[in-house]
């Protein structure tokens, strides 16, 4: 795909961001392991960490619901990631 050209997953979110559904990534916690790098899925609201942690449980959320549409969900940051095109949208 062109970064010309805009991301057809975004037309699929709502126009209301979902809020999130916990705090940060009960995943990690439960396994007792620190949530880091923090991302809010845009169509339900799942908090889940980054790849860089063992679980990669935000690209995880996206493979078990193919939902395609994430943003950063740390402080400061506002930048959104589709996981179907591989690319900051």
């Amino acid at each position: 795909m062109s970064p010309s050209r805009p991301c057809p997953h975004l037309d699929r979110l709502s126009a209301e961001e979902p809020g999130e559904l916990t705090p940060t990534c009960e995943h990690c916690l439960k396994l007792g392991q620190r949530p880091v790098a923090l991302r809010k899925c845009l169509h339900c609201g799942h908090v889940g960490c980054c790849d860089s942690t063992p679980g990669r449980w935000a690209t995880e959320h996206h493979r078990q619901t193919g939902h395609a549409v994430m943003r950063s969900f740390e402080p400061g940051e506002s930048w959104r990631w589709c996981f179907e095109d591989q690319r900051l949208v």
